[in-house]
């Protein structure tokens, strides 16, 4: 499967990288219905209730998407495995006790991360205070 398993080397050498923008959440029946080519959808996740997609600022205006949420994305450089134990925890509780929410997607090579617009310069803080 390959990535990172070790906990301490991980939270030292996540360096987390901002990804230029603002991204939003949205809810949606099927793709069909929305007509978004795929390539402008950041991330897409199927629940029993419907699709949660993940969209930047830019396709959410062009495609007419109600916006009731504006975050930043956050990327941990890291390759993690998808076997890794306590990543998430660690980071998600550091952000907790500074007040701030996260929202946590795991790609095969990366977690991401989601938080408030507004918290996105506290989060780096708080993220790279991890770092070495």
């Amino acid at each position: 499967m390959g990535g990172e398993t070790d906990l301490s080397i991980l939270l030292k050498t996540m360096k987390p990288i901002l990804n230029d923008g603002i991204y939003s959440f949205h809810c949606v029946e099927s793709l069909n219905s929305i007509k978004i080519p795929l390539g402008e959808i950041v991330m897409f996740f199927g629940e029993r209730e419907a699709i949660t997609l993940i969209v930047s600022e830019q396709t959410a205006n062009k495609y007419n998407l109600s916006r009731e949420n504006s975050f930043s994305w956050i990327t941990l450089s890291v390759h993690s495995s998808l076997e890794a134990v306590g990543l998430t925890a660690a980071f998600s509780t550091a952000l907790a006790k500074v007040n701030i929410s996260c929202n946590v997607v795991s790609g095969y090579y990366h977690d991401h991360i989601f938080v408030a617009y507004s918290d996105t310069e506290g989060a780096m803080s708080e993220l790279n205070r991890f770092t070495v």
